[in-house]
C-alpha cells in the first residue's frame, strides 16, 4: 500500500518516476512456487529443486481447491510475485504444470511426465546454490507461435534476475529447453571448466587439434568446457495456452495430447476385451461338446444304442 501511495502522489504532484541511473530497466521477477493437494513424495522432492534452483522464488503452502486455481492471483499479489509456478496433483500419479503471468496472464497448463529428481540421479555435476543459470533453447521455440509464448513464459520464471535477493552473481550451470516429439525436455547441466592436459594441451592422438573440445581464456588459461548434468529432468507435453492469468479464453489447445486418463482406460478396455474373447470361446467349445455328446451333464443326449448292454439286460 505503501508504493501505491507514493506512485500516487507523485503523479498528483505531477512529477515523474525517477528513471535508473545506467538508463537500464532493472529486471525485476518474483516467482511462487506451490503444488496442490495429493501430491507423492517425487512431486514434492522435485518442487524442492526447483524451488533450491531459483533463488527469486517464494515456496508457499499447499494450496486447497482444484477448481478455483484464480484465487492464485490474489495468492501472489499478496506476496508480490509476478510469476506462478503450480503443481497440480491428479489421482495420486498425474502431475500438472501451470506457468503464469499474474495478473494479466497468458498461462499454459503442461503434463509433466518423464519424472527424474535430484535425489534418484546422482549425477557427479553439482552448481552453487543460489547462482544464476544460462537459458539455452532449442531453435523450434522461434519457429511456432505457440512455442514462442511457452518460452517467453520460462525466461520469466526460470531466469533470475541479476541482484534478485538470495542469488549469488556467478554463472556456472545451464538449463536445457529442446522441442522434440512434440514435448519439451528439460535438463540441468553444470558448466565445468578444466585446464587441458600439459602434454598435449589441445591436440587429440593423433596430434590435430581437436574442433569437438571448446577452450576458453579466463585470467590468461585455456580452459576446457565441458557440461555435466545435475539434475532434474523431466518432459513436457503443453496442453492448452489461456489468455488471462488461470481464466480467459483459450488461444491454444494440442489436438495430440492424449490424458492419461484415457490411456489407462484403453488399457483397461484392452485386458477386458482378451477376457471376453476367452470366455466366448470357453462358451462354444461347451457347447459343441455338449452337441457330440461328450457331456455328462448339459447339452443334446446321446441316441440310446439297442444293443447297448444296459438295453440287453435291463
Amino acid at each position: 500500500m505503501a508504493a501505491v501511495y507514493k506512485s500516487l502522489s507523485k503523479g498528483a504532484n505531477g512529477q515523474k518516476a525517477e528513471a535508473p541511473a545506467n538508463g537500464v530497466k532493472k529486471n525485476k521477477q518474483r516467482v511462487l512456487i506451490l503444488s496442490s493437494r495429493g501430491v507423492t513424495y517425487r512431486h514434492r522432492h522435485l518442487l524442492n529443486d526447483l524451488a533450491a534452483m531459483l533463488p527469486h522464488g517464494r515456496k508457499d503452502a499447499k494450496f486447497d481447491s482444484k477448481s478455483k486455481l484464480y484465487e492464485l492471483n490474489e495468492l501472489a499479489q499478496l506476496y508480490n510475485c509476478n510469476n506462478v509456478l503450480f503443481f497440480e496433483a491428479r489421482k495420486g500419479q498425474d502431475l500438472y504444470v501451470w506457468l503464469s503471468k499474474v495478473p494479466n496472464g497468458p498461462t499454459v497448463k503442461m503434463h509433466l511426465q518423464n519424472l527424474h529428481t535430484m535425489e534418484e540421479l546422482h549425477f557427479t555435476g553439482n552448481c552453487l546454490k543460489g547462482s544464476r543459470p544460462i537459458l539455452s533453447f532449442d531453435a523450434a521455440f522461434d519457429k511456432e507461435p505457440y512455442l514462442q509464448v511457452i518460452k517467453e513464459l520460462f525466461l520469466h520464471t526460470f531466469g533470475v534476475p541479476q541482484g534478485a535477493r538470495k542469488s549469488k552473481p556467478f554463472i556456472d550451470h545451464v538449463l536445457g529447453f529442446t522441442f522434440a516429439d512434440g514435448k519439451i525436455w528439460v535438463r540441468n547441466y553444470q558448466i565445468n571448466e578444466s585446464e587441458p592436459s600439459k602434454s598435449n594441451p589441445g591436440k587429440d592422438e593423433d596430434g590435430e587439434t581437436g574442433a569437438s573440445s571448446k577452450s576458453a581464456k579466463g585470467r590468461n588459461k585455456e580452459l576446457d568446457i565441458s557440461m555435466v548434468e545435475i539434475g532434474p529432468r523431466f518432459v513436457l507435453s503443453p496442453i492448452i495456452i489461456q489468455e488471462g492469468s488461470f481464466g480467459g479464453p483459450i488461444i491454444y489447445e494440442n489436438k495430440e495430447f492424449v490424458s492419461p486418463n484415457q490411456v489407462r482406460a484403453d488399457l483397461r478396455k484392452r485386458s477386458a476385451s482378451k477376457h471376453n474373447a476367452r470366455a466366448e470361446q470357453y462358451v462354444e467349445r461347451l457347447a459343441k461338446k455338449g452337441e457330440l455328446g461328450l457331456r455328462t451333464s448339459g447339452g443334446k443326449q446321446a441316441p440310446v444304442d439297442a444293443l447297448d448292454t444296459r438295453e440287453l439286460f435291463a
